[in-house]
This record gives structure tokens, sequence and C-alpha cells, in this order.
């Protein structure tokens, strides 16, 4: 009998779970219900639930929200796997050799100077200049998961260049984040939470096992963060980079289902209580609103190809392989889905709630139109070679 349920239950779910599109519908679906609700009759009800205090602490600052703890504590953990990710490719992954890395980090970059550009180009007289940094994000989730259902339509190289990119955006996005929106600076905040993250990076030298060590740091340095201006979700990142390279898998492996199955559809419930105007199209009308989508749908593809182009006309780098420009053309298109990590950067760009709603307007569209153009080019035009990894 538990064979049977195994074997028709168990062992289904265990690859639905696996599998990487699994996670960008999951995502879709969220935002599609917390959307419906906002917009229906208890959408005053849903929106207040969010905004309910849960916690509060007089001895320290802590986020007081439902929403906040959200956005600041959970997404810390979210950060602190997309920081395994990170020095994983970077000690043994795509990133390890310059060779390697050369074309994803520069395709990245472009991808990140080029919509911001764009943005301050329209928005950079104005009171909404903050939001520069908005369209830079690729959500990893939504495009890897978009790139997956075009299975062999495209070579393995491609779909590893798309989360070799998306993984430095990430990065490039933590940098963002850290400097540009922290508040108000408290040094001596910064200080020890340098202390800290020197002590857990140290500990490798007279600690065999970390674990309980690494969990209360953890919690410290985000408290610490938290009241140092810098926001909260950096202390995943760093310490993320002090765990040793032999524990990442271990830790990736574990962390996977409670991040990508209730960390980012609670942030997609939480940040898409979105009230669409009764005249929908005052969203595409405001210049931060209009940033925002030429800065993803036009910038995205522009900087990744071009800084691309450059790179292999100067002979630094090559395309991968069975991969051809059309198709660039088309990963391009497809990195212009920033959803997570664009929502993010606008709860923290702007404080007003209006100007947040028509930005996240601005944003579904694009990451919306980025995944159907993004994967029609690339299902119209099928990959030369099916490499094999």
């Amino acid at each position: 009998m538990l064979k049977k349920i195994k074997s028709l239950i168990i062992i289904p779910l265990q690859l639905i779970i696996r599998d990487s599109r699994t996670i960008g519908v999951l995502l879709s679906l969220c935002a599609i219900f917390s959307l419906i609700l906002s917009n229906s009759s208890v959408g005053l009800f849903y929106s207040e639930f969010w905004e309910y205090p849960i916690f509060a602490f007089k001895e320290i600052q802590v986020p007081l929200t439902v929403k906040d703890w959200i956005n600041d504590a959970l997404m810390a953990v979210f950060f602190f796997v997309a920081g395994l990710e990170i020095k994983k490719e970077l000690k043994s992954g795509t990133l390890k050799t310059p060779q390697n890395a050369i074309l994803p980090v520069f395709a990245a970059l472009g991808g990140m100077v080029v919509p911001a550009l764009i943005y301050i180009f329209i928005n950079g007289a104005n009171d909404y200049a903050t939001g520069w940094g908005i369209p830079m994000a690729t959500d990893i989730a939504f495009s890897l998961g978009i790139a997956s259902l075009l299975g062999k339509r495209i070579p393995v190289s491609l779909k590893i260049f798309l989360m070799a990119l998306a993984i430095i955006d990430d990065l490039g996005a933590i940098v963002v984040i850290a400097i540009f929106y922290a508040t108000t600076i408290h040094w001596v905040y910064i200080i020890v939470a340098a202390l800290i993250v020197l002590l857990l990076w140290l500990s490798r030298y007279w600690l065999s096992t970390r674990f309980l060590l690494h969990v209360f740091a953890g919690i410290a340095l985000w408290v610490i963060l938290y009241n140092s201006g810098i926001h909260a979700t950096v202390a995943g990142v760093l310490l993320a980079f002090t765990i040793p390279t032999k524990s990442i898998s271990n830790l990736t492996e574990k962390l996977h289902f409670p991040v990508q199955f209730i960390v980012l559809p609670l942030f997609a419930l939480a940040n898409t209580v979105i009230y669409f105007p009764k005249n929908i199209l005052i969203a595409f009308q405001e210049p931060y609103s209009i940033g925002i989508i030429l800065g993803l749908i036009i910038g995205k593809p522009m900087g990744i190809v071009t800084f691309s182009w450059v790179l292999v006309k100067l002979k630094w780098g090559k395309l991968p392989n069975g991969v051809d420009w059309v198709q660039m053309i088309g990963i391009g298109i497809l990195a212009g889905i920033g959803f997570t990590m664009s929502i993010f950067i606008t709860t923290l760009a702007f404080g007003e709630d209006k100007i947040q709603n028509l930005a996240k307007i601005a944003i579904l569209f694009a990451s919306l139109f980025s995944g159907i153009v993004g994967f029609t080019i690339l299902n119209r035009f099928k990959a030369k070679v099916n490499t094999k990894i």
C-alpha cells in the first residue's frame, strides 16, 4: 500500500516540485489570485490583512506588519539562497573561470545599465528618479521557468547563460539595494555587523560544526542590519558567503522547498495587492511607469545583446554553443521579466502607495509582454545544435 502511494502520489509530487517550470506557474497563480481579491468586494479586507501588525518589541526595532515581515524577514531567506547560488557558481559553476564568466557578466552589466539609463533619461529631472533600480532586475524563477517550457528547442548552453546572467543580475540588485536604497546609515550597527561576518568567516578554522552558530549569528546579523539603515535582506547574502563551499549544495537542497513554495508565493501574494484604476490607461501614462516599461521591454534586451555583441566582436568572449544572435535577442527579451525583484525594489524606491500601485501594474505588463515575446522568438527560431552537458 505504501509503495503504491509513493509511486502514485509522492514521486510525481517530488518531480513537480523540482521542475523549474512549477515555481513560475505557482507565482503566476498567486499574482492572479491576489489581483482578483484586491479588486473584488473583499479587496479592503484583503489589503488590511497584509498591513495587520503581528509582532512588536519595544527593546529592538523589527518589522511590524505581516507584509513587513515577509519583505524584510522571509525575503532575507530568499536572499540567503540567492547568495549560496552565487557563491556556488563562483566556486565551481559557470562563473568559476574568467573565460566562462565574462560573457554573462558583461551581458548582465548591459542588462542593468541600459534600463537604468532609459529610466533616468525619462525621470531624471522629476520626483520619481529614485525608481531607476526597478527595471534593472531579472526574475530568475519566471525567466528560467519559461525557458524550461521550450525544452530542446533551445540549447542547454543558452539556459545556463540565462541562469548565470540572472544570478549576476541578482548580485547587482543586491548591491544596488545595499548602497542606493539604504536609509540613514548608523555606522555602529554596520561595524557590529562586520564583526559578526568576520567571526563567522574565521570560525571555519576552529569549529568543525557551526550550524547553531550560523543560525543565531544570522538572526543577530539580520536584526542589526535592520536597524543600521541598510536593508535587512542583505544579511542573507552576507551570511551565505560565510557558509563553507562543501555545505552549499546540502543547504540549497533543504531550503529549496520552503523558499520556492512558501517564501516566494507569500511575497507574490503580499506585493500584488494592486488596485486597477477605472481608467487603467493612467498606469501607462505616468513617467515612472513609462520608464519601467521601456527599461524592461527595450532596455533589457538592448543592453544584454549590445554588450554581448561588443564582447564577441572584440574576441574577448564567444556565444554559447549552438546559439545565434536571434536567440540572444530572444533570451534578452525574456530577461525583461522583472516581477519579484522589480516589485521588491519598487517598495523601497517609492513611499506613496498610489505610486507603488501604478508602478507594479507597469511591472506586470512589462513582465507579461517580455515573457510572451521572448517565448515566441525562442520557440520560432529553433536551436541549430542541441548541446548536452
